[in-house]
């Protein structure tokens, strides 16, 4: 498991790059506050109820949850899963909004 900074992930986002990434909150977590990530809860994760990231499998993943921990967890559980090139949003939604804003 990589990581990747809020600063790198914008940079991304800004460039229109097409990016794959995952937010492993709970669904009120994702309503109050999100960067457009597609919404797929730690414990559907853990129940590996990944359906809808099958296709992802052979493309980057960039996962991320309030701090980092679950979104850590997260990560390493789609590795063992085989998703090839999974990336940690460090510092979560607490340090996104603290260096980008939102």
């Amino acid at each position: 498991m990589e990581n990747i900074t809020p600063e790198e992930l914008k940079q991304r986002m800004d460039k229109g790059e097409e990016l794959h990434i995952v937010d492993v909150r709970e669904p009120q977590e994702h309503e109050e506050f999100n960067i457009g990530g597609v919404l797929v809860p730690l414990g559907d994760i853990r129940a590996m109820q990944v359906d809808e990231l099958e296709d992802l499998k052979d493309k980057e993943v960039i996962v991320y949850c309030r701090s980092g921990n679950r979104s850590g967890q997260a990560a390493m559980i789609l590795e063992t899963m085989g998703f090839q090139n999974v990336k940690n949003l460090t510092g979560g939604m607490l340090a996104w909004q603290e260096k980008i804003g939102g």
